[in-house]
């Protein structure tokens, strides 16, 4: 018997990384998990995208936890596809309490060249995705009298970084919407929170794209050229965090022991919160 047991949570961006992560912690504690990804790849994100056998992958390792998983392709972005995929999991498994609003991309650029392909899509996926996972769940929950929502948000989401004004954006937005649907789903039992991920090890970082323009002075820049500028975005001298203390964070806000923590964003990102205001 875990604390989600008999509970049915439904992951975005469940493929891989973070989501993978979650899914499986909340498996364990016994909840239903239902999967939402889109496993495919975007023009304008320059780094390769799950695919769907990393989302039939996750599905196993839930129902390895005996309970009972459902893996969806559904790009949240898309109002349509995100309406039947939280139709869908509500028809298989009768409620919906948990939502973990994690589906996300990186895009970056400065205003003075930021692409406008890669600001319409990762404004899409990393807010418009989150409104529309929010909007289809919320009536859900209300009707129960319970839920619990979590938004991946990141540390970039509470302080600027040059180059990054899509991503910076689509975050701080991210935020504003947690603050505005936790005043709005107060009255109803419904708690919506984030948490706040400073560089976590997931294919969002690890990979050529980010790499090279991290390092625009190197033909081929590797790991070991960029870990130096990775650990500096931190406060503490690590470069990366693991999905799991990512995790840990949003089991701690679905969990029973937070039931008047609303409207909240955990920072998880290795004191970067140290640089921002209170």
């Amino acid at each position: 018997m875990g604390f989600l047991d008999g509970q049915v949570v439904i992951v975005t961006g469940g493929a891989r990384g973070q989501g993978r992560s979650h899914a499986v912690a909340a498996a364990r504690e016994g909840a239903d998990v239902v999967l939402l990804d889109r496993c495919a790849d975007v023009a304008s994100i320059k780094y390769p995208q799950a695919v769907e056998s990393d989302l039939r992958e996750t599905e196993s390792l839930v129902r390895d936890c005996g309970v009972r998983a459902l893996g969806i392709i559904c790009d949240v972005a898309d109002r349509e596809q995100a309406a039947r995929a939280f139709d869908q999991a509500h028809d298989r498994f009768g409620r919906i309490d948990v939502l973990i609003a994690n589906a996300g991309v990186y895009g970056g650029g400065s205003i003075q060249d930021a692409d406008h392909d890669v600001w319409d899509e990762v404004i899409g996926s990393n807010l418009t995705g989150v409104f529309h996972s929010l909007r289809a769940a919320s009536p859900r929950m209300i009707e129960q009298g319970y839920g619990r929502i979590v938004v991946t948000v990141s540390n970039q989401g509470r302080t600027a970084v040059p180059g990054s004004v899509p991503y910076v954006s689509s975050k701080w937005g991210a935020v504003g919407l947690v603050k505005a649907a936790a005043h709005d789903l107060a009255p109803f039992g419904v708690t919506v929170n984030g948490v706040a991920p400073g560089n976590t090890s997931t294919k969002m970082v690890h990979n050529e794209t980010l790499y090279r323009a991290m390092r625009p002075d190197l033909a081929n820049p590797s790991w070991d050229d960029v870990e130096p500028a990775m650990r500096a975005h931190h406060v503490q001298p690590i470069a990366l965090l693991e999905p799991s203390e990512i995790t840990a964070a949003v089991m701690f806000l679905i969990g029973p022991g937070t039931p008047h923590i609303t409207g909240s964003i955990i920072d998880v990102n290795a004191g970067t919160a140290a640089r921002t205001t209170a």
